[in-house]
């Protein structure tokens, strides 16, 4: 038996070249290979190293221009890549990141920087490499902000968990009472109990709003231990908590300067005007789960060019959101996803367990769908990926606009003539003689 033969194009990366330089990266040095055709015709490999600093790399990138190397490939070694790759891309060279695990050597050859060098060389020269996704200067300066916010929130909620931990040392059990000690009046109850005050009932007539009706509950949560040792330390952690919200105000206030340069916010539409054509901030947060924070870590996380991705599978596969397929002869089995980028999966999972808990939506009715015979992990994995697709085609088209599909949509596929006939069969299975007669 003999299928049909089926064409495959080669990638935009998958091109023989005649000029390359490949760089093996290390903390100090890099060892850097070109390959040239030589008088001869044959090709020459040329290996020397590079010191990792800014003058090296940069007398290395001016050398590199004017042998007129095509391509160049950095390894994607811990962070030390990026000296390489920001020196030869601000030369104007044509510079690619490639993951080690693709380069290995081959097995039973000697293990060296010089050798690796050669053989990364030969794998770019001929188009054998699959460079990784780096994105533009602006998005990368985007990008760090919207993941020091990241890193400067973790770090608020670890202060918050060990002022909770010393409450319970104290015998202090609001957090039982109150949903969280981010509110107010729990604020002011801890501020009181640093100045002094350990009278539980004049701590509990600081509560606020609904707390107040818990005062009984909170008189008995408010009677501990708590004395000065207690008071010095919370007020170190309090400190150290505003400081946080200040520093994680500013970088906000940062990130949306910056996104106002990348994509500005159309002005107000005229009459007869196109109102749809706005900002992909604002566009994106009208997916159900994603607010403007969210929104505006996706942009910084994959950029606004998704020609970088020709469709949306090609992001979703990037972001290891699918599992892999894995095939051998008529046995196809699917495996692990990944690991992906770090800070886009955990927005995207953020906003698939929002969308989730909500009602009358598209991926609230998939969630539902799903986790009853995949589970929850997969059912919100599934969540998140749909809004990655989402995603896609709304930054693909800057006139898009999100419409949700109901969460009736998977009903209105329903072929009625099908299930009728399914559940006739079940029930003549059981011993039962059907007829049917429509509803009135």
């Amino acid at each position: 038996m003999r299928g049909l033969p089926e064409e495959i194009l080669d990638a935009e990366s998958e091109q023989v070249l005649a000029r390359v330089c490949a760089i093996d990266v290390a903390k100090e040095s890099g060892m850097a290979c070109t390959r040239i055709s030589g008088p001869s015709g044959r090709r020459v490999s040329r290996v020397w190293q590079v010191a990792a600093t800014t003058n090296a790399v940069g007398d290395l990138a001016a050398d590199l221009v004017a042998a007129g190397v095509e391509k160049v490939t950095v390894e994607s070694t811990s962070d030390y890549w990026r000296i390489w790759f920001y020196q030869l891309e601000a030369a104007g060279l044509d510079v690619q990141l490639v993951n080690a695990r693709d380069v290995k050597n081959v097995p039973g050859r000697p293990k060296t920087d010089k050798l690796d060098a050669v053989w990364l060389a030969k794998l770019t020269e001929k188009g054998l490499l699959r460079p990784s996704f780096v994105p533009p200067a602006p998005i990368r300066v985007l990008r760090d902000y919207t993941r020091m916010r990241v890193d400067l929130v973790r770090d608020r909620t670890r202060y918050w968990s060990r002022l909770e931990k010393l409450l319970e040392d104290a015998l202090i059990k609001v957090s039982s009472v109150a949903s969280t000690l981010r509110t107010v009046s729990t604020r002011d109850m801890i501020e009181a109990l640093i100045a002094g005050e350990r009278d539980p009932q004049a701590l509990a007539e600081l509560a606020r709003g609904t707390l107040r009706g818990k005062r009984a509950a909170l008189v008995e949560a408010l009677t501990g231990r708590f004395d000065a040792h207690h008071g010095e330390l919370a007020r170190i952690l309090l400190d150290q908590i505003d400081r946080l919200d200040t520093e994680i105000a500013k970088v906000t206030e940062r990130i949306g300067v910056l996104l106002d340069d990348l994509d500005p916010p159309a002005p107000p539409p005229t009459p007869g005007d196109d109102a749809s054509v706005i900002d992909a901030r604002r566009r994106l947060a009208e997916i159900p789960g994603i607010n403007t924070e969210s929104a505006q870590l996706i942009i910084a996380e994959i950029g606004l060019d998704m020609t970088r991705f020709p469709t949306a599978a090609h992001l979703v596969s990037w972001a290891k959101l699918c599992p892999r397929t894995i095939q051998s002869g008529t046995s196809l089995t699917a495996g692990k996803a990944g690991k992906g980028n770090p800070y886009l999966k955990g927005a995207l999972g953020i906003a698939a367990a929002t969308a989730a808990r909500g009602n009358g939506t598209f991926l609230s009715a998939r969630y539902r769908r799903v986790v009853k015979r995949r589970g929850k992990g997969k059912a919100l994995v599934a969540v998140a990926r749909s809004i990655l697709v989402i995603v896609w085609h709304l930054l693909a088209d800057p006139t898009a606009r999100f419409q949700d599909l109901g969460s009736d949509f998977y009903d209105r596929r329903v072929d009625t003539t099908r299930k009728i006939n399914s559940l006739v069969r079940q029930l003549e299975a059981l011993g039962h003689t059907v007829t049917l007669q429509p509803a009135a």
